[in-house]
């Protein structure tokens, strides 16, 4: 009866000795399953953590780059106001300095040209017989000459070849004592001051 109560009393000692060693078993075995799956979970969220990691750094780089680009864009604008100011102010100055080299110029001309209008006028209001009045217009036309001169303006030679840079023929003769194109003559005196035609002659051409 003894060795039965013994015997029964280790055999339940080895049944929760088994009980224990599975339960610790299962635990080992739950423990890893969570920790299998925690690092499966590590493993899925990596790769969303590093692309949200990338899009970040990818938006302060374009920040970076849109402050930047609006910085110069900003420059730029400064650039063209300024260069758009000093543009009109030069345009401003140009028209100014123009007009007056344009009012020096015609100084110049009418101050040698009032000589001749005054002589005129003392011609028209003198009293004396045609030759005297005659000598008044030629002393007039050579002041007037002189005053073109002084200018820098010179009369266009009526004679030889017509040039078509420096005539205008307004008639047309056959004629075998001249030659071919041969100006016959002048109607009307052409002039010019340097390399530039002030007034085309007007001229008769033969053949």
């Amino acid at each position: 009866m003894k060795n039965n109560k013994k015997d029964n009393k280790k055999a339940q000692e080895n049944k929760d000795e088994v009980l224990e060693e599975d339960e610790s078993v299962l635990k080992e075995s739950q423990e890893n399953e969570e920790k299998k799956i925690e690092g499966e979970e590590e493993k899925k969220e990596a790769p969303e953590k590093k692309e949200l990691e990338d899009m970040k750094i990818l938006n302060s780089k374009l920040k970076d780059e849109n402050e930047k680009l609006s910085n110069e864009l900003g420059t730029i604008k400064d650039r063209l106001l300024r260069l758009t100011a000093e543009y009109e102010n030069y345009r401003k100055r140009t028209a100014k300095e123009k007009e007056g080299i344009y009012t020096d110029a015609c100084s110049d001309v009418i101050n040698e040209m009032l000589p001749s209008l005054d002589n005129l006028e003392r011609a028209a209001t003198a009293n004396g017989n045609a030759e005297d009045i005659k000598k008044g217009i030629d002393m007039t036309i050579r002041q007037f000459k002189g005053a073109l001169e002084k200018l820098g303006v010179e009369e266009i030679p009526g004679e030889g070849t017509f040039d078509p840079n420096f005539h205008n023929a307004v008639m047309h003769i056959e004629d075998e004592n001249y030659g071919e194109s041969e100006i016959v003559e002048v109607l009307q005196k052409g002039y010019k001051r340097g390399d530039k035609v002030l007034r085309h002659s007007m001229v008769k051409v033969a053949n």
